[in-house]
């Protein structure tokens, strides 16, 4: 009798630490579900930064598909943003608020040198192209016929941080002597083509890609207004053109795990590979897709920064 009350007390506290023993195992193996603050969980998303280059409602409706499809894709929680500026972009990665951006090259340098971000993927636009230009833009009933006349004239960038829309616009007018009389940012492309049309300044700067080859359809800034303004072609004529430029990158900051960078590259190239996914990059971009990038790509455009615009030749060391 004493000798089955051991036996069972003994099986009871075996039953008991195997049970003890079995949760701990399962504890582990969903550790993750306890961690809400992990990085690419909803307590604490992937924040992907994308450039105000167009109006931001617009941007984030069509960003929208492709955050939905990340999230399925790389199984992290992905939140996507449209910040007022490009130089807001930089300064999230120096915040510790932006984990991935698409960002335009001026930008991508700057954050590079102040914050060692990386440049994971280079974005193409149609026909393979992997370079564009800036453009000054003027009304062809302004009287401006040289670049010369913007001389004391207004003028209307994008952004200070803008590639094509302001650096080497400007240092494109610094070279020939050219002084406007007052310089506006629009913030937008877009907004820098409707000021020009409607004759608030007297050019612009925005960015350019040539026409489609077999079309001949226009695919610099202001296909961006055609539905506002069918007549923009006619009313608005190019001036001139500034030295190429390469493409904008996806960039990821310094310290993000590298097969979250993986997953994350892996399905930007799987979302490009989709119908849906082209129609979402060209509505946001203008672009097709992307391919692998390195910093090594941007050494042309840090000689012609350091070349044509000295005042930043601290940022660019």
């Amino acid at each position: 009798m004493e000798f089955n009350q051991y036996r069972r007390r003994f099986l009871w506290i075996g039953t008991f630490y195997a049970v003890l023993l079995l949760a701990g195992l399962l504890l582990l193996s969903v550790r993750p579900l306890f961690r809400p603050h992990a990085i690419g969980t909803p307590g604490r998303p992937l924040r992907l930064m994308l450039v105000p280059s167009v109006d931001a409602q617009k941007v984030t409706q069509s960003a929208e598909l492709l955050v939905q499809f990340l999230r399925q894709y790389t199984g992290y929680w992905i939140e996507a943003s449209v910040p007022t500026s490009y130089v807001a972009v930089v300064e999230a990665f120096g915040a510790g608020k932006a984990d991935v951006a698409a960002t335009n090259a001026f930008s991508y340098l700057l954050a590079r040198e102040r914050y060692g971000v990386r440049a994971v993927l280079r974005v193409v636009r149609r026909n393979g192209e992997v370079s564009y230009r800036g453009q000054i833009i003027t009304h062809v009933s302004s009287g401006i016929e040289r670049l010369q006349q913007l001389n004391g004239r207004r003028i209307a960038y994008v952004d200070p941080a803008s590639t094509s829309g302001y650096i080497l616009p400007k240092a494109l007018l610094e070279r020939e002597g050219i002084r406007p009389a007052e310089e506006v940012f629009a913030m937008r492309h877009d907004n820098v083509v409707t000021m020009v049309y409607q004759r608030q300044v007297d050019a612009g700067a925005t960015y350019y890609s040539p026409p489609d080859p077999v079309t001949g359809q226009i695919r610099d800034a202001r296909s961006r207004v055609l539905g506002q303004f069918p007549d923009v072609v006619q009313k608005v004529r190019i001036l001139a053109l500034t030295d190429s430029i390469p493409n904008d990158p996806i960039v990821v900051r310094a310290d993000l795990p590298e097969d979250i960078v993986r997953s994350l590259v892996e399905g930007l190239l799987a979302f490009q590979a989709r119908p849906e996914g082209r129609r979402a990059l060209y509505e946001i971009y203008s672009v097709e897709g992307f391919v692998p990038a390195q910093d090594s790509d941007y050494d042309g455009l840090r000689r012609l920064l350091r070349q044509y615009v000295p005042q930043i030749e601290h940022v660019l060391r």
